[in-house]
């Protein structure tokens, strides 16, 4: 009779088992996705730099500062649609083109831009 009266106490070894292949395929997805975000956020912020490099080139002499350049940069990075990206390129050019109409050195930094 006694025998028949025993409880169990503790985990099975089939549930322990269990538990630790979940816990390593959890660790292993969360490297997945840890190592993703990083190769989203580069490409992103390489596609701002890209169309950075598209906008210079209407540059003249005087031109948006660096750090008209770094805040363009960002907006394009956080854009969320394609309108908001619109609205950073066509911010910007209307900057590239309030710089490209000071023709002489003094004038273009007393307006915040900078001379090339």
């Amino acid at each position: 009779m006694k025998a028949l009266d025993k409880k169990g106490q503790g985990l099975s070894l089939t549930t322990i088992i269990v538990a630790a292949i979940a816990l390593i395929v959890l660790v292993v997805l969360v490297m997945i996705f840890t190592g993703r975000i990083g190769v989203f956020k580069t490409g992103v912020e390489e596609a701002g730099e890209a169309e950075l490099v598209k906008m210079r080139i209407s540059y003249g002499d005087c031109r948006p500062t660096e750090g008209a350049e770094l805040s363009f940069k960002k907006s394009i990075n956080e854009a969320a649609s394609e309108v908001e990206k619109e609205t950073a390129k066509n911010t910007f050019r209307d900057e590239i083109d309030r710089c490209k109409s000071f023709t002489d050195k003094d004038t273009c930094r007393g307006q915040g831009c900078a001379w090339k």
